[in-house]
């Protein structure tokens, strides 16, 4: 009985496992295996060409500045959402009143269709008619270009993410807060710790698997970046010159612009390899042991 109830249990794994590797493995390594060929679905031929795709990259100007701005995604987009989320966590952990409400008014944005939420955020911020501007002019501020301007449309367009995944973050936050044993609590209270200490040496150390995962998760969705840059701009997407083109973007337009497949799918590997090292580096450096 136990032999069987085994087998039936692998034969259950086994059907997902299937449709996993034929859905994301496969054309992983069939994308590896295009990156070596000039692969243009309006050519007849396809020749072998090595590693010349790769040395393509090092010195294409437009996808070493798509790089370049999905760092900056990153580096500003998963650290503020982060900090935001733990922080309305914790204020949202505190009260009691219409607590569900509040948690649905803040994960509601979430949930919210990206394409509709980029519509809206262009029209907040559009330089003549957006109500951002207006607010700005009330306060005597001159009107800002925003998304037209290139040094304020990559910040523009991460306040959208960050905005748009905060909701994400503090359910994740509050499950966590919700794991940690109020006797924690009530022992540090007891011993005379302040709100800080408690946090400081209870609440940050229990929270880190949450924020390892909060980390990860957030970095691949930044590396992956392509939807609201391409909707926040539909006559330039990945502009003003450039300014706000990622990685995953001008994967597309090299696809299905050019039609050019191997090169595009060179630069998917380049991709999934820089999102292995950081996510295995993540998890290796900020993943910690601790003791109470």
């Amino acid at each position: 009985m136990q032999r069987h109830q085994t087998r039936t249990a692998y034969l259950f794994l086994l059907l997902p496992l299937v449709f996993f590797l034929i859905v994301r493995f496969l054309p992983t390594f069939l994308a590896l295996r295009m990156s070596f060929f000039d692969w243009n679905i309006l050519k007849e031929q396809q020749p072998f060409v090595g590693l010349e795709n790769y040395q393509k990259l090092a010195v294409d100007g437009k996808f070493l500045q798509a790089l370049k701005n999905t760092a900056l995604y990153t580096v500003i987009g998963v650290p503020l959402q982060i900090a935001l989320g733990l922080a309305l966590a914790l204020l949202l952990s505190r009260i009691r009143a219409l607590r569900g409400l509040y948690r649905a008014l803040y994960f509601a944005p979430y949930v919210t269709p990206i394409v509709a939420a980029a519509w809206v955020w262009q029209w907040l911020f559009s330089p003549q008619f957006g109500p951002v501007n207006t607010v700005l002019m009330w306060l005597h501020i001159p009107p800002q270009s925003f998304l037209t301007s290139p040094s304020q449309a990559l910040p523009t367009t991460a306040a959208l993410v960050v905005w748009q995944n905060l909701g994400f973050q503090v359910v994740l936050f509050l499950a966590g807060l919700a794991a940690i044993p109020r006797t924690y609590y009530e022992a540090a209270e007891i011993d005379g710790a302040t709100g800080w200490d408690a946090f400081r040496n209870i609440t940050w150390p229990l929270l880190n698997p949450t924020i390892v995962f909060s980390v990860v998760t957030g970095t691949i969705s930044y590396l992956q970046l392509f939807t609201q840059v391409v909707n926040l701009n539909f006559t330039d997407q990945g502009g003003p010159l450039g300014s706000t083109m990622t990685v995953a973007l001008y994967i597309y337009q090299m696809a299905f612009g050019r039609y050019a497949m191997g090169y595009a799918s060179a630069i998917t590997v380049v991709l999934f390899v820089i999102i292995l090292l950081i996510t295995l580096f993540q998890l290796k450096f900020l993943t910690r042991r601790y003791d109470l």
